[in-house]
Parts: C-alpha cells; structure tokens; sequence
C-alpha cells in the first residue's frame, strides 16, 4: 500500500512531465484559432491551466512556443516519414502512396494543418520563424518526397523525371485542400475540397500515376511539350 504522503508528490510529478505537451495543445489551438500575431501568451497560459510565469519556464518566449509547436505537430511527423522511406523495400509508388495519405490523415485532418495556412499568411511579417518551418518542414519534406522520386527514376519504375520538379506537383493538390479547410472550409461552407478530401487524394494519385510509371504512353493522352 502506497504512502500517502507520496501519492500527491507522484501525481505532482506526473502532472510536471505532462505539462510541456499540455502547453503546446493549448498553443496550438490558439495560433489555429486566432493565428500568431493575435495570440497572446497569457491566453496559452489560461488555456493550459498554468500561470504566465509557468509558461515562460518552459518557453521563454512566444515565438520559441511557436517553433516548439511547429517542431512537435510538423516535425516529428515528417521525421517518422523519412523512417518509413529508409526502411520500405517495395515499389516506390506503393510508398509515395502511403505517404501522400498519412500526410492527410496525421497532417491535414489534424489542427496542425492550420499551422500551414498562418505561414502562409504571416511568415513575411516573423522572417525568422519562416527561416525556422523552412528548414523544419518545408526542406525536411521536399527532400524526403524527392528521394522517393529519384528512388523510383534510378530503378526503372518512374519515368526520368526532375525529382525537386516533381514535388511541387505531389504537394500542390493537398495544399490547397489543407488551406481551404482551414479558410473558407472553416466559415462552414460545404464548397470544393471539403467534400470528398480522400477522393481528391485518390484522383490527383491516379492521375499522377498515369504521367509518372515508366510505361508506354496512351497514345490518347497529349503531349505537354507538342
């Protein structure tokens, strides 16, 4: 039987160890909610449950708290991406399959995907937590979909084509459903993308798929370069 004069001291400790995420959940839905610039650290702080001061133990500023969240919902994420690129033994297009639905089921139906959009709408204005997402996600996750191409080019089974050319045109698609959910998709309207994300997905698959595979060309199909 437990003492129970340690008891609270253990479920203190717990509730140190577990503070760290709960601030970051309570950032993140924040800067979701409200973006960066109109968030303030007070408002984490209530959210979380913790003084100000607290807050500042572990984050010493705003834009530290930011790049924290950036790191822990994007981050980490791509970072397990690139573990299954390293250890997948199959096809290539089997692989740039599942990473294209993972990024949508874990990135874009998730709040972090919100963190997308309030780069895309304030990073001109905080040039240093651009410098930071770029070299956290944007490079990470270009490189990362690139190798899977060149990978894919080098064995036969893509055609040859530019590995950094051809990101752009995996990631455009679900960038735009991730930025329609959280812009007009967030006022409620059911318009466009919101609808059918997951056939969005397969479509824009198959349709890549049919310029990607290093097979004979439909002679139906034309010709980008005629």
């Amino acid at each position: 039987m437990s003492s129970p004069s340690k008891e609270p001291i253990a479920l203190r400790q717990r509730r140190k160890e577990a503070r760290p995420q709960e601030l970051l959940d309570a950032a993140l839905a924040l800067f979701v909610e409200k973006g960066f610039a109109a968030t303030r650290s007070e408002e984490v702080a209530a959210r979380a449950g913790v003084s100000k001061g607290t807050l500042y133990l572990y984050y010493p500023s705003k834009e530290e708290l930011f790049k924290a969240v950036i790191r822990e919902s994007l981050g980490s994420k791509i970072a397990e991406g690139r573990e299954g690129l390293d250890k997948h033994q199959g096809p290539m297009a089997d692989l740039l399959v599942w990473l294209m639905r993972e990024w949508w089921m874990r990135l874009g139906l998730t709040p972090a995907g919100g963190i997308m959009k309030i780069m895309l709408a304030e990073a001109r204005n905080f040039p240093d937590i651009a410098a930071f997402y770029v070299d956290e996600v944007i490079d990470p996750s270009c490189n990362m979909l690139a190798e899977v191409v060149r990978r894919g080019v080098a064995s036969g089974e893509f055609r040859p084509v530019d590995p950094d050319t051809a990101v752009h045109v995996l990631i455009g698609p679900i960038l735009h459903m991730v930025l329609h959910q959280y812009s007009i998709g967030a006022c409620g309207l059911d318009l466009g993308p919101k609808k059918q994300p997951e056939a969005v997905i397969e479509l824009h698959m198959e349709l890549l798929f049919k310029g990607l595979l290093n097979r004979p060309r439909d002679d139906g199909m034309p010709r980008v370069d005629a």
